[in-house]
């Protein structure tokens, strides 16, 4: 019996220890390069699909761009020599990438923070960002309703909430957030918008709340979100196992123009598009509620929050073809840009998301707007700009100017859009 005893208890710290590991980045560089030739283009191509030790931020498409690569430390050398021996134009953003993940990990609040002290200070987990909508409909169930969208990979609740305050025929606005797990910014934001929504006192944002119903979902890749703490910062798919390796970016797996251009098909790459379109229970839990939905609630808006870039993008991210209502949407995302300069001095550029970023296909926005006849649909890039040292590791200092701007424009372009008859 004893040994037995024994037996467990090593198990369990064995298991105590698997659970604690964490990926680490420490002597990672970050690099920009600038692709002087398509010489530097193949080469970067060549790079990507080469090797798993260099992550590139985008991808090497045409002469004369710009292109972050994470390089981990024991590469350094061999990129080093790599860049000098193709005469590759660069500057070295950050020397140890994992001393901005500690500080980082230092602003997460504990999860034992009570919901009523949720804020826009510190970062929080999945548990606490749940708690706290929970809070809010427990306490204010005249205007909110906490929604459960199913449950994900491994089992975690998608939740959101709508808030409505009480009209006739409303139109909706849907936020999807936290697709990409990494990316903390966008869920602190999204729980700002609904703070604001419900509690400010500034009149243009009561009756912003109250022209519209809100369907807002903080972190839609619950799995990813909740190993971004626990296992690696730099997480961005879901965690649904595929062999050897984990994960399908949730935001190339929507069936829009599915796996054409800036994805993979192979498991093991960031970008990994998924066996097939919508085979993933985050996308067709997305799906399912929006599509259920579009016409009982009037979703004529669809906003994704996202990180990092300062950008404000619209469909198509799969094509240089232009939506039918391009001219309406590259004017209103341009005020929305122009709003955010005049607030907070932050420099946003706006566009499709073909011409803006990258190409990409498969993702949220194209489905909503192509497939579901959505016309007001936007992509944020959060904070920080495109250059950034800390690319995805935005400190907590920055959540609540990088909220404000963007609920800024969040209400721009919703009254820029109801100007031009869109919700009618």
């Amino acid at each position: 019996m004893l040994i037995l005893w024994l037996l467990l208890l090593l198990l369990g710290i064995a298991q105590a220890d698997i659970s604690a590991i964490q990926a680490r980045y420490d002597h990672t560089r970050i690099y920009s390069v600038h692709l002087e030739s398509v010489e530097h283009v193949e080469l970067f191509q060549k790079l990507s699909a080469a090797t798993d030790s260099c992550i590139f931020m985008g991808y090497a498409r045409v002469p004369g761009q710009k292109l972050t690569v994470m390089v981990s430390g024991q590469k350094v050398a061999d990129f080093d020599d790599l860049l000098h021996s193709y005469n590759v134009s660069h500057r070295i953003l950050n020397h140890n990438f994992q001393e901005l993940i500690d500080a980082n990990y230092a602003e997460v609040a504990p999860e034992s923070t009570p919901a009523d002290e949720f804020d826009w200070k510190r970062y929080f987990q999945l548990d606490n960002i749940y708690a706290w909508l929970e809070k809010l409909a427990r306490e204010e169930p005249e205007r909110v309703t906490l929604l459960d969208m199913g449950t994900s990979t491994q089992g975690l609740p998608i939740k959101g909430v709508r808030i409505a305050f009480g009209g006739e025929n409303l139109t909706s606005v849907f936020v999807e957030s936290g697709i990409h797990a990494r990316e903390w910014i966008a869920p602190a934001t999204a729980t700002y918008f609904i703070e604001q929504l419900l509690h400010s006192s500034d009149p243009a944002v009561q009756s912003l709340a109250r022209s519209h119903n809100w369907l807002i979902f903080p972190t839609v890749n619950p799995d990813g979100y909740r190993y971004s703490f626990t296992g690696d910062r730099m997480w961005r798919k879901n965690r649904n196992l595929f062999g050897i390796c984990r994960g399908v970016d949730l935001n190339r797996n929507f069936p829009s123009s599915w796996n054409t251009t800036g994805a993979s098909g192979n498991p093991c790459y960031y970008d990994f598009s998924g066996p097939s379109a919508a085979s993933e229970l985050e996308t067709q839990r997305i799906m399912h509620f929006v599509e259920t939905r579009v016409q009982s609630d009037r979703i004529r808006t669809y906003l994704s929050l996202h990180s990092y870039s300062q950008l404000i993008m619209f469909p198509y991210g799969y094509s240089a073809e232009r939506v039918e209502n391009y001219a309406d949407l590259k004017e209103i995302g341009q005020k929305a840009a122009d709003r955010i300069k005049e607030i907070s001095g932050r420099v946003y550029k706006s566009g499709s998301i073909y011409e803006t970023i990258y190409p990409s296909s498969g993702g949220s926005k194209d489905w909503a707007h192509g497939q579901l006849k959505i016309p007001i649909t936007f992509t944020f890039e959060l904070r920080g700009p495109p250059q950034s040292r800390e690319l995805f590791i935005l400190s907590a200092k920055e959540i609540e100017p990088t909220a404000r701007e963007a609920f800024a424009a969040v209400q721009t372009i919703v009254e820029e859009a109801s100007k031009r008859g869109y919700y009618q």
